[in-house]
């Protein structure tokens, strides 16, 4: 799989009371994931504050295909599902996935840039923002909107 990947641990507050990770720990890890992939390709939070835009996600939605327990290895696989041509849209999907490449789940998230100043999107999307979307590798169904 080409993606962006990482090894997950999850901790005794990640469970919930029928001993599996909990539901909102998907969405934490998959946007921490998703800004350590930005942080890595030079939009981290110096670079937006500067520049005065950042992410913003209008929808968020994770599909469970398998429980996940707080002894099991799992990777989360990031790849970018969606884009405009521009960058100004994308969709980001998370498959958090077993050692053996069993699929748990899978988060997908729709977003924009949006002018931290203006408090709307932001148009045109800085070349920086581009340049870090095009270098994520693009799921295998990928599809330019």
């Amino acid at each position: 799989m080409t993606s962006f990947s990482k090894h997950l641990t999850f901790r005794w507050a990640d469970l919930d009371p029928n001993f599996h990770v909990r539901h909102s720990v998907y969405y934490d890890c998959a946007a921490q994931h998703r800004m350590e992939i930005l942080d890595s390709l030079g939009l981290n939070l110096k670079v937006f504050q500067k520049m005065h835009f950042g992410p913003v996600l209008f929808r968020e939605e994770c599909v469970f295909r398998k429980e996940i327990t707080q002894g099991d290895s799992v990777y989360i696989h990031t790849t970018v599902a969606k884009m405009r041509a521009d960058a100004s849209r994308w969709s980001i999907a998370h498959e958090f996935r077993t050692e053996d490449n069993l699929l748990c789940a899978t988060l997908t998230v729709d977003g924009a840039w949006m002018d931290t100043k203006l408090r709307k999107l932001i148009d045109p999307v800085p070349e920086i923002a581009v340049n870090a979307l095009l270098s994520i590798p693009k799921s295998e169904d990928f599809i330019v909107s």
